[in-house]
């Protein structure tokens, strides 16, 4: 189940970003799935689902797979340096954060409805 405010398009998405990423990392590393998953201390098998994409990271085994891979978590996460955003202004910030606490009260298709809003509002710009 994807979490709270994302579509299933985004963690199908996030999955195979990290799944080929990783992949990419252990094959130049010369590793094999069980020497990353020794390393990562998982088993195997579960470490070959997070290859094919089919299961995500904790966090902290997000962690150990780039220590692992030699390979920044926001590569495997598939995030841009170069796109990430100006930290907001200390005013934006605030008005953000309201926003956002509202939009945590909304029902699924209030949140639903919102982001086709969005979505359309972005297609005008």
């Amino acid at each position: 189940m994807a979490p709270l405010g994302w579509n299933v398009t985004e963690q199908n998405l996030l999955s195979k970003t990290l799944s080929d990423t990783a992949r990419e990392a252990r094959l130049r590393a010369g590793l094999s799935q069980s020497d990353v998953a020794e390393r990562l201390e998982l088993h195997e098998e579960v470490y070959g689902r997070i290859e094919r994409g089919s299961l995500l990271p904790s966090i902290i085994t997000l962690r150990r797979l780039s220590l692992v891979l030699h390979v920044p978590s926001n590569e495997l996460l598939g995030i841009d340096s170069a796109w990430m955003p100006p930290p907001p202004s200390q005013r934006d910030s605030s008005r953000s954060r309201r926003l956002l606490h509202s939009v945590r009260e909304l029902g699924a298709s209030w949140l639903r409805t919102l982001r086709r809003l969005i979505s359309h509002v972005r297609r005008r710009d």
